[in-house]
């Protein structure tokens, strides 16, 4: 059943206050898939279903909400709603709604959980919003070393129930410094009477709360984690990062780069919610920006005037070269900024990037160029010479984008900015202009037009 088949089903039992019908409904129903259908109903009626639910579901679906949709459930809940949802969410979810939520909503939620609640969610709150401590949650399964197996798995079903996850155990001494860690797989495996110490893995990979939390999230990757444990300054075990968040800090630093590299300032809020006023101020600046460099090419064909009066054919080959240029600088960047994210090169790689970007825009640029004289050719009997004039061009534009196009975002990142500032349309901007530069300068040397 698709979800709009579900929407009609659930408005049709709606208005017949078919309860049990709703009930079952929604039980064979992910909490995602439940958010979705709620927001296709108006305010009072999604309140009513949202009341239908269980305590445990209905909190699994709140997490699943835009910061929009909860707002508007937290605005409508009673006292014990809140203190109901709150109780039920993980700590990290619950940090992750509070985040966004205006002060004054913040103020009333806490005031409704759990002393020892607001003790755990205050504490991640204090993070930066870019560490993985923000991002971690503190209710895993920690075991002591001298446990035998048993009892672990003992320990494990009488205060697992409220853990993000049950496979992945964490050994701590009374300090709570990190030991080890054992999986419930090796546990199940092994004689009921092994110690935990004994089984566990000690040489465990982490990280610290004030680490980036997109390095954190790049380890579940590389190391295929289901969580990853996250320490303190004092290396004492405070919490655990799960995969799923660790996909949402991915999925949102990619949303992030694209956005960048599309010359806008980062968005969090959905398209079609975002106020147009707020999508002004965050593409204006790119765009001021990026005019005032446009106006460098004016000024270069300003000053080659008498050379596009002179032969008015050049001027045709002027977008082929600048939109070509761009092309070759954007495929450069755009392959150096990914293999920067995935830690495939470095600032220290510079020199290796120049000599391939060298060596490929050689080969490349020498082909297109190539192409071009034959063209010209055809297109234009007798005109060999400035045919020649528009191959060689295309060479060292080609030449000059790759190798501005590689190295760009690798100075971004030496001076510590996000390398994907560095590509189109900025790449495109700057080549565009030293394109113009490079055909019109080969042009009155290689024509022996006056300047």
């Amino acid at each position: 059943m698709t979800i709009e088949e579900r929407v009609e089903r659930i408005t049709a039992l709606l208005a017949k206050r078919d309860i049990a019908g709703l009930k079952e409904i929604f039980t064979h129903m992910e909490p995602v898939d439940i958010a979705e259908i709620l927001s296709a109903f108006p305010d009072e009626k999604r309140i009513v279903l949202f009341r239908i639910l269980p305590k445990d579901e209905a909190a699994d679906t709140f997490s699943e909400m835009e910061p929009e949709e909860q707002q508007k459930f937290l605005d409508n809940f009673t006292d014990q709603e809140v203190k109901d949802v709150l109780a039920e969410m993980y700590t990290d979810d619950a940090v992750d709604m509070l985040e966004e939520m205006p002060a004054n909503v913040v103020r009333r939620v806490l005031s409704k959980v759990r002393p020892e609640d607001r003790k755990d969610i205050n504490a991640l709150l204090k993070y930066p919003e870019d560490s993985a401590g923000a991002v971690m949650t503190t209710e895993y399964i920690r075991l002591r070393p001298n446990m035998t197996v048993m009892e672990a798995i003992r320990w494990i079903r009488a205060n697992g129930e409220d853990s993000e996850d049950l496979y992945t155990c964490y050994v701590t001494d009374t300090a709570q410094k990190l030991l080890g860690v054992v999986t419930v797989r090796e546990m199940l495996l092994c004689k009921r009477n092994a110690e935990i110490i004994d089984i566990m893995t000690r040489d465990v990979i982490s990280v610290h709360t004030t680490e980036d939390r997109e390095n954190a999230a790049k380890l579940f990757d590389r190391y295929d984690f289901t969580t990853l444990p996250v320490l303190d300054a004092e290396n004492r075990l405070v919490g655990i990062i799960t995969v799923d968040d660790a996909i949402d800090v991915l999925t949102e630093e990619a949303t992030e780069d694209f956005q960048k590299m599309a010359g806008t300032t980062p968005e969090d809020a959905p398209y079609l919610k975002t106020p147009v006023i707020r999508m002004v101020g965050h593409r204006i600046i790119w765009l001021i920006v990026l005019m005032m460099a446009d106006m460098v090419s004016g000024g270069i064909l300003g000053k080659f005037e008498d050379t596009l009066t002179a032969i008015p054919i050049l001027i045709t080959f002027i977008p082929m070269l600048t939109d070509t240029g761009g092309n070759a600088g954007a495929q450069s960047s755009t392959l150096v900024i990914r293999s920067l994210a995935l830690h495939e090169i470095s600032v220290k790689d510079a020199l290796k990037v120049i000599w391939k970007e060298l060596r490929v825009a050689l080969i490349c640029g020498l082909i297109l160029g190539a192409l071009n004289y034959i063209r010209i050719l055809i297109q234009y009997p007798g005109h060999e010479l400035i045919g020649l004039t528009v191959a060689i061009a295309m060479l060292c534009t080609v030449v000059m984008a790759k190798v501005i196009g590689g190295v760009l975002p690798l100075i971004a990142t030496k001076l510590h900015l996000d390398p994907a500032m560095m590509a189109s349309p900025l790449i495109t901007t700057i080549v565009d202009s030293c394109s113009l530069l490079i055909f019109l300068s080969i042009s009155r040397a290689l024509l022996h037009i006056p300047g």
